[in-house]
């Protein structure tokens, strides 16, 4: 990595009082009054940042004599998101001389997600002589502010005669993205690979009319980059367009082209492709190749595929077990069969698949929802007596099976009598466990064989707070009549995500007036909450959907709320209901950094960080981004230096997309009591990439993922703040339920 000179300056001075206007608005004195030193810049901005606060006094930093406070103002307003910046931010796309700052206005543009700065985004990409890397951050931003019209208007759906001015937006959006893309699909000679990657990724985002003809123009680039990226942009808009090629495809030398072309077929349902795709899911030495080609064989539900499939699982199986490890790397591979036989093996009740399924969920101890859910997708009736009578007491154990429920109520098995039993049986089995009684004799969630000793999974003493979200789902899954009532009463829950998950479920219930009340009477517990806010933000969602003063009521009480995420939640919502326009109740982010922990933060920048991840799967060395993601850096190594990581166990392995960690609870819901802010840059999701796992904006804490392949439509939406330089072949083989031991931290 270049130092550059102001990198250098950043560890000198940065406490250094200066004659400048702070982030937080005071004014600190120096008696030479000389112009305030980059590292005191450094300092406001990160600060603002921070804090979320928008200042004329940053805006006015685009106008700096240095190039390179210019581009990381331009971030920083980017990051911050307020559509005051956009003026200054398009005046800077448009005149700014320095290259590498009008990419980054367009970049920032695109972070602020507001229609108000398309206009300056089309220009730039009407003028085909701009440079291909303001031309590529344009047509990206367009990308990022067409997907908030696509999900806040419902432009995707039937038109109506008069177009919102929303929707007409978000057609010129389309319009010019696809317009880019065939200008760089017509150039003979020098196409912007850059815009070209870019302008995929913005297409897969806003999802244009007509787009397949102009997108398979890049599956015969020699470079497999663009090919991988045109084919993930077809998978993901399940194009059908030159199922030929995409054939050809499988037989790459580029995996992730292969895996990709895989994607496509089954997203096409192309079953021309059969052979070509069972051969990949049987043969290829690549398992992200494998585990893609495994999945739409899925979607092509064809039962010539069992067979090999099952003799492929019971293989890997049998080497599993000989490896004597808990967690196999084969494991993963396993789970991915068991999932698409489940799919196409739904009410055939396989008894090879059965008593292979049965000896997998022995092996790893019925900690795997995958497994439960396929069972019951197989044999729901056999379920009823194989899956919720093991005496487990494990919240994993209980969390898989309770998934397992749930699927067994949404079996339709053709049989109406069968149907009623699986539905009387969850219901018996979940209301039991909800209210902590075990379900009476007679009963069909009774096993008529009740061995001494044996511990139903749905009696008090048994049932665990992290396996009570699942039950409820499972419970709701049957539309039972008492629903609501319990629900209700899980609002008074000690955990916050079952009260989480109780709002969320209530949500989904026709408004009523018990509803309102409840969900009015649990918003105060809610709100002071110290470790997660999930319980009230889903208090907030769920009032919302009352639609009544008393409910509108309870939304403005969030108004006053010292946690920034909740606040920005009930403006919005208050909003949406008509009730009226509170944005000046947002307020900034009550950070918890001081001027010291800025100063650690930004220290870094230049310097060797890296952190070496202990698995039971063996190590893996992080390379940190302390210049892109300064803070998101500095919260890891803190949390990784008082042992925060130590002992957790990897809640979430999906083979060719992520490796996710970092989660307490276990259950991916966990967090360190806090949130930091998103510090999204122009880091690029490649294979090895760190990044921080979000539930929504500027909501990470301690979970991060690293990914197994390039993940394009993560680029600009997730904070990169690492990349793995050693041990991939380590991440590659860890399993779900795998151990991370301890991580160590290197800083040089």
């Amino acid at each position: 990595m270049q130092i550059t000179n102001l990198q250098k300056t950043l560890c000198a001075g940065l406490l250094v009082v200066g004659s400048i206007t702070t982030a937080a608005g005071q004014r600190v004195s120096r008696a030479t009054g000389a112009a305030p030193d980059s590292s005191q810049i450094m300092l406001r901005i990160i600060r603002a940042e921070d804090e979320r606060r928008w200042n004329d006094g940053l805006a006015s930093l685009l106008k700096d004599k240095d190039g390179r406070v210019r581009k990381r103002a331009a971030l920083a307003l980017g990051r911050i998101g307020d559509e005051r910046a956009l003026v200054a931010l398009s005046e800077s796309l448009q005149s700014e001389k320095d290259e590498d700052v009008r990419q980054m206005s367009a970049f920032a543009i695109g972070e602020i997600e507001s229609p108000a700065g398309v206009d300056a985004l089309i220009i730039v990409l009407d003028d085909t002589h701009q440079p291909g890397a303001v031309r590529a951050r344009a047509v990206e931003a367009l990308g990022k502010i067409g997907a908030v019209l696509l999900s806040n208007t419902g432009a995707s759906a039937v038109p109506a005669a008069q177009p919102k001015v929303e929707d007409k937006t978000l057609t010129r959006i389309r319009l010019a993205i696809l317009d880019a893309l065939k200008f760089e699909a017509g150039r003979r000679s020098g196409p912007d690979r850059q815009t070209i990657l870019l302008g995929l990724t913005a297409a897969l985002r806003v999802r244009p009319d007509g787009a397949g003809p102009v997108i398979v123009r890049f599956l015969g680039y020699s470079d497999p980059r663009i090919v991988a990226d045109a084919l993930n942009t077809m998978a993901r808009l399940r194009l059908k367009d030159a199922n030929d090629h995409v054939r050809q495809l499988l037989n790459n030398g580029d995996p992730i082209v292969r895996a990709n072309a895989a994607r496509v077929i089954g997203a096409a349902e192309d079953k021309g492709a059969f052979d070509a795709l069972l051969a990949r899911a049987l043969n290829d030495d690549d398992l992200r190749v494998r585990a893609s080609a495994i999945r739409s064989l899925g979607n092509l539900k064809d039962l010539r595929a069992t067979e090999p499939l099952l003799n492929r699982g019971v293989s890997l199986l049998r080497e599993g077990v000989a490896s004597r490890n808990a967690r196999p790397s084969q494991l993963n591979e396993i789970l991915e069969i068991a999932t698409t036989l489940g799919v196409l093996l739904k009410n055939m009740n396989s008894e090879r698949v059965v008593a292979w399924l049965r000896e997998v969920r022995a092996f790893i101890d019925v900690t795997s929802p995958t497994i439960e859910v396929s069972l019951a997708r197989i044999a729901p009736q056999q379920y009823m007596s194989i899956g919720p009578y093991l005496a487990h007491d494990v919240a994993a154990q209980q969390a898989s099976i309770a998934q397992g429920l749930a699927e067994l109520a949404l079996a339709k098995t053709g049989q109406p009598i069968l149907d009623s039993n699986l539905n009387e049986f969850v219901t018996n089995f979940a209301h039991a466990a909800l209210v902590c009684q075990p379900p009476k004799r007679g009963t069909p969630a009774y096993p008529a064989t009740m061995r001494p000793g044996m511990v139903l999974t749905g009696s008090c003493r048994s049932l665990k707070p992290l396996a009570v979200p699942d039950f409820l789902r499972a419970y709701a899954a049957v539309k039972s009549g008492d629903l609501e009532d319990i629900l209700r009463q899980r609002l008074e829950d000690q955990d916050v995500i079952v009260r989480a998950t109780a709002a969320e479920l209530l949500a989904d219930q026709s408004p009523s007036e018990p509803n309102t009340r409840a969900l009015s009477q649990a918003l105060p517990l809610a709100l002071r909450d110290r470790d997660l806010n999930d319980a009230a933000l889903a208090i907030l969602d769920a009032l919302a959907k009352q639609k009544t003063a008393a409910a509108n009521d309870a939304l403005k009480t969030a108004l006053d709320s010292s946690d920034h995420l909740i606040r920005r939640r009930a403006v919005a919502l208050l909003k949406a209901n008509g009730v009226g326009d509170f944005s000046n109740r947002i307020g900034t982010v009550k950070t918890r950094y001081t001027n010291a922990d800025y100063f650690r933060a930004l220290s870094r920048t230049g310097r060797k960080v890296a952190a070496t991840v202990v698995t039971s799967k063996g190590a893996f060395t992080i390379e940190f981004l302390p210049e892109e993601a300064p803070l998101t850096v500095d919260n890891f190594i803190q949390l990784a230096r008082r042992g925060y990581f130590n002992g957790q166990t990897v809640p979430r392995v999906v083979p060719n997309f992520v490796v996710q960690a970092g989660d307490p609870r276990g259950d991916q819901n966990g967090g360190p009591g806090y949130q930091i802010r998103c510090e999204v840059n122009e880091a690029p999701y490649e294979r090895g990439a760190v990044g921080m796992a979000l539930s929504g904006k500027d909501t990470g804490g301690s979970q991060w993922f690293v990914t197994h392949s390039p993940q394009p439509h993560l680029d600009g939406g997730y904070t990169v703040f690492g990349r793995v330089i050693r041990g991939m072949d380590v991440v590659d083989n860890i399993a779900r339920g795998d151990v991370i031991r301890r991580v160590i931290i290197s800083e040089r």
